[in-house]
């Protein structure tokens, strides 16, 4: 065989070997994207029934109650399904309307635990034009109630702070203490809790692009979440 010959022979299985290694990356590549958004969609799926049923057994507490207030949580919670299941989007949902969701199932807190409730929520920044991972949020809120409300130690005090700067979410929410661990009750709430939000976080966030961080402290725990917003 001619050198020459032996060049361009050496050149075509190089080319080829390239070729099949490329091809056998972005096959990979592949299969971890659809593996990765399944993933994604079974921990998003695991939320909305979670948030559900907590809203049903509120309305179940209130007809026991023969509650005049029962017809308009029945109304919040059907704007609230026909949102989570016709308007929320498969990757990123626009954060106005994620606050929007948050604020009705505040409403419908209002309503179970009138005046019993103290809610404080701030938001500041520009919220136009900016998109979230979908029902990040909301299992922050839930596990507030969940786990620090209770109608036996009187006023139920959550605060809500929205703060929106060079496009990074800085997301808090602080509330009362009950007797037992609020971070261990989020770690037990059946893989709703703390868990799913770290593992959508992982999935669908750079490691720079997020920071989460649970405060357990004597009377009250705090979330503190800072979050990369995605711009429209």
């Amino acid at each position: 065989m001619m050198l020459g010959e032996f060049y361009v022979l050496s050149f075509v299985t190089a080319i080829k070997i390239t070729a099949d290694f490329l091809r056998e990356s972005s096959r990979a590549a592949r299969l971890e994207k659809v593996q990765m958004e399944t993933e994604l969609r079974f921990l998003r799926s695991q939320i909305s029934p979670h948030f559900f049923f907590n809203t049903l057994n509120n309305i179940y507490s209130l007809s026991l109650e023969n509650s005049t207030k029962t017809p308009d949580v029945v109304l919040k919670l059907s704007e609230l399904m026909r949102y989570l299941v016709y308007e929320t989007k498969p990757n990123k949902q626009c954060l106005k309307k994620e606050i929007l969701c948050i604020q009705n199932y505040l409403d419908l807190e209002r309503i179970r635990y009138g005046a019993l409730l103290n809610i404080d929520l701030s938001i500041s920044g520009d919220i136009e034009d900016k998109k979230i991972a979908p029902m990040l949020l909301i299992p922050f809120v839930e596990n507030a109630f969940k786990h620090g409300a209770n109608k036996n130690i009187g006023e139920v005090c959550i605060k809500i702070d929205f703060i929106i700067q060079d496009d990074f979410l800085f997301f808090k929410i602080r509330n009362t203490a009950t007797s037992e661990s609020y971070v261990q009750k989020l770690e037990n709430a059946g893989g709703i809790g703390i868990e799913n939000v770290k593992k959508r976080l992982e999935l669908g966030y750079a490691k720079d692009e997020y920071q989460l961080e649970i405060h357990n402290l004597k009377n009250e725990f705090i979330v503190d979440l800072k979050l990369k917003l995605q711009c429209v």
